[in-house]
């Protein structure tokens, strides 16, 4: 894969499509004052490149009644290379495991969790991911409110 460092061209676009991913190449080209063709020709580059990754329609959870959001954090009782990959590896198989960080200080891994209620999500760890291997301790944390959901980065 080739190397390559956004210019600001290429961060403006990054910006606006964060925003709006529905922006069709003649309305960036408008907005960045350029043409349609190397507005197109650098999107193409940048999903080739990886750094747009997909192209997706965000949901909001609080139009669902059945929609609870948790964050997990689990200690592994075993800190080896291979033990963080399979975890990994199996967690992302879980449906109700929306994204999973592995983070510093008490806690090896944080996972943010969806559910219907308490009951599915009792079900969850007890059913499903007591189930996997080399889980230590964990901590739930249960979203009351939210406060703010931004997923533009900042670039």
């Amino acid at each position: 894969m080739e190397l390559y460092t956004p210019d600001q061209t290429d961060r403006d676009i990054l910006t606006l499509l964060q925003k709006d991913a529905r922006l069709t190449y003649k309305e960036l080209a408008a907005m960045l004052h350029l043409s349609k063709s190397p507005i197109q020709e650098r999107v193409k580059r940048l999903e080739r490149l990886g750094f747009i990754s997909s192209v997706v329609a965000l949901i909001d959870p609080n139009k669902f009644e059945n929609c609870m959001i948790s964050y997990l954090q689990v200690q592994l009782t075993n800190h080896s290379v291979n033990a963080f990959r399979l975890f990994q590896q199996e967690v992302s198989k879980l449906n109700e495991v929306l994204e999973c960080y592995h983070t510093t200080g008490g806690f090896d891994f944080m996972l943010k969790v969806v559910a219907r209620n308490m009951i599915a999500y009792n079900d969850f760890l007890i059913n499903k991911f007591g189930r996997l291997d080399n889980i230590g301790t964990l901590n739930s944390s249960l979203v009351i409110t939210q406060a703010k959901r931004e997923t533009a980065l900042p670039v």
